[in-house]
């Protein structure tokens, strides 16, 4: 294990997210308890304090242009983007450093900091999942993977939303220090060493806006209020007075996808929901609209990659029992 420091600079401005800064902060510095070196410091444009998302003050070590050149250079995310464009100073500041670092990160909507720098063109990357579509727009060079709970791509490394920092920088340490180490960073912080699945299992694809077309909502609110029904093709034609060949071009067009498909769709966020309040699988299978529980299983592992089971142990939050 290489003992040699390891410097770390992180950038802050306003409008930070503290979560974005302090939860790879934590992991390098439970890290340091453990025989590793990082030096950590605070960066802004400036060398001025910054003001994080929730209006708490980030006591900043040093600017950009002072800072000597880091072996790692993290950007964190904020709530100002991507409301708004990274100004010109802030990505000027970040190319510069960036440039001198040796291998460049960012969290969450740290990603469009990224972005406006240039160095994500011709490269993958990810970020928060509600947010992917946009960072795909205003870059449209880079390759960004929405399902992603961190990509690597050369010497940059990008992350999802928020506590997905944590998951990158036990990768970073991982690739520091080796398997062991990073494995007992996420053991005292009570964290995955690797979560199964990708942000998907966070996401639910009917939290967004609704269908545009009035047949397509209604198919929503059909199969929302009973989703064991039958929902063959015929049978929704029918039950919204168009036929067949109409519903599936609506489908095709709107949203991409087959009547089928999106049914299914429904009920696998109804299934994830009855998870979340503490339903078995078996119960789960049966109330969402599954003809089995084998069959809740095939989508479980064809969307996340884990069981329903798996699903409700680790993402899950539980029923409280009832003091009996």
């Amino acid at each position: 294990m290489s003992t040699a420091p390891h410097r770390v600079a992180i950038l802050v401005y306003d409008g930070v997210k503290l979560l974005d800064v302090a939860g790879p902060a934590e992991v390098f510095g439970e890290a340091n308890l453990l025989g590793a070196d990082y030096r950590i410091t605070l960066v802004s444009t400036t060398g001025a304090d910054a003001t994080s998302s929730i209006g708490m003050r980030v006591a900043v070590d040093a600017s950009t242009t002072t800072q000597p050149d880091p072996d790692t250079f993290l950007i964190p995310g904020g709530d100002v983007y991507p409301r708004t464009p990274v100004t010109r100073e802030l990505a000027e500041a970040a190319r510069d450093l960036a440039a001198r670092a040796g291998r460049v990160a960012s969290v969450c909507s740290g990603a469009f900091v990224l972005g406006a720098t240039g160095l994500l063109d011709g490269r993958r990357a990810t970020t928060h999942w509600k947010i992917t579509g946009e960072l795909a727009a205003r870059h449209p060079k880079a390759h960004v993977e929405p399902d992603a709970i961190y990509v690597r791509d050369g010497s940059v490394y990008t992350s999802a939303g928020v506590t997905a920092g944590i998951d990158l920088a036990l990768a970073l340490v991982e690739e520091d220090h080796g398997p062991d180490l990073s494995r007992q960073v996420a053991r005292s912080l009570v964290v995955y060493l690797h979560r199964a699945g990708g942000q998907s299992q966070f996401s639910a694809p009917l939290q967004g806006p609704p269908p545009r077309s009035p047949a397509l909502r209604r198919v929503v609110d059909l199969v929302t209020a009973d989703p064991a029904g039958p929902y063959s093709l015929t049978e929704l034609a029918g039950r919204l007075n168009v036929s067949t060949r109409h519903l599936t071009r609506l489908f095709r067009e709107e949203l991409g996808t087959t009547p089928a498909r999106y049914v299914e769709s429904i009920r696998f966020d109804i299934a994830k929901s009855l998870l979340d309040q503490g339903y078995s699988a078996t119960q789960t299978a049966s109330m969402a609209g599954f003809p089995s529980y084998e069959s809740l299983r095939r989508i479980f592992a064809r969307e996340l990659s884990i069981t329903p089971a798996a699903y409700q142990r680790r993402f899950a939050t539980a029923r409280r029992e009832q003091a009996g």
